[in-house]
């Protein structure tokens, strides 16, 4: 993009000073009309061995930073890139339109399906309308209104997650958001179409689950995935949300984490140094993995559908069962 050069990220400092001097060491031989290609080689060759070991060796706190870049794609960017004839629709028929919560009607590989999206801003205006893509009630009730519609027509449901979490201010309690959200839940659970999951940047609590049961659950490489957000476990933590970096290592948030811990299907490629490098590759990449698994889930029996929606949530996570543990030690130490 244009103009993200307005974000540079900590970590990615060293390499952006190194691509300024080669790129003014080249505009300095342009004007001067002089050769320089065997000075810049040599840089160039150094600032791509650089750029590859940083992204590389991505710790978790990083790729939280990656994921929260100002310039990230949201959900109506992928759906602008991946989905035709795309209808919004609005409004919950109870209280209000939610606009951090987006969904409407359209078409993937020729596929009519209901879309459903939590969506962020992209500058302080659009995140103040969008309430920084933390829904209220009626935004979950929305949603459940057009997996509802899809159920109906048959269409199966794509959601797409990018939030922090629900909004957490007294008006959300006050008009039961957490009614909303477990009521989501169960619906989806139960839900007779088939429903794809992408998470495509922050996935924040029970915020995040509202729009969150599937059938395939898929996760884009630098998005995170968590219980809660990083400085809201820290401050729980050690009462110091300065500490969040910290939070992020022990919570496991990342693709590669929960890949391994079965709460995901599959990780999506993005360009080495993110999706805002790339909108078009990173929603190529999404929609043959989503067109893949919809080709497979509609041929599914209903029955045996529902079924293995059910075992596929029941079963995710890895855990070990320390009861015979505690008591084969207890019973050592009786007998010692």
């Amino acid at each position: 993009m244009a103009d993200e050069h307005i974000q540079i990220l900590e970590f990615e400092k060293p390499l952006a000073e190194l691509k300024k001097k080669i790129e003014e060491l080249k505009v300095y031989a342009r004007e001067k009309n002089l050769n320089v290609d065997a000075e810049v080689k040599p840089l160039e060759e150094r600032a791509g061995k650089m750029r590859d070991e940083i992204y590389k060796n991505l710790n978790s706190w990083q790729i939280v930073q990656i994921m929260r870049h100002v310039k990230r794609p949201k959900t109506l960017d992928y759906v602008a890139l991946m989905i035709d004839d795309f209808q919004e629709l609005h409004g919950d028929r109870s209280f209000a339109d939610d606009k951090a919560m987006v969904g409407g009607i359209g078409k993937i590989d020729g596929i009519s399906v209901m879309i459903i999206g939590l969506q962020k801003g992209k500058d302080t205006k659009e995140n103040l309308m969008r309430n920084f893509g933390m829904s209220q009630p009626e935004g979950y009730r929305k949603a459940l209104r057009l997996m509802k519609y899809a159920e109906k027509f048959n269409m199966p449901v794509l959601t797409f997650i990018d939030t922090s979490g629900a909004y957490p201010g007294i008006e959300g309690e006050e008009r039961g958001v957490a009614e909303a959200i477990a009521r989501n839940l169960m619906e989806m659970s139960r839900l007779k179409v088939p429903i794809i999951v992408s998470v495509i940047g922050e996935g924040g609590s029970g915020g995040a689950l509202g729009v969150g049961v599937g059938d395939r659950v898929l996760m884009l490489k630098y998005a995170t995935y968590s219980v809660i957000s990083f400085e809201g476990c820290a401050t729980i933590l050690w009462k110091d949300a300065t500490k969040a970096a910290e939070a992020a290592r022990i919570l496991k948030p990342t693709a590669k984490d929960l890949f391994e811990l079965k709460v995901i299907d599959e990780i999506i490629d993005e360009p080495l140094e993110g999706a805002h490098k790339d909108y078009e590759y990173t929603a190529n990449n999404l929609k043959t993995a989503i067109v893949k698994y919809l080709k497979v889930l509609v041929k599914i029996p209903l029955n045996r559908l529902l079924e293995e929606r059910y075992k596929k949530f029941r079963n995710m996570g890895i855990y070990e069962r320390v009861e015979q543990q505690a008591q084969t030690a207890k019973e050592e130490a009786d007998n010692a």
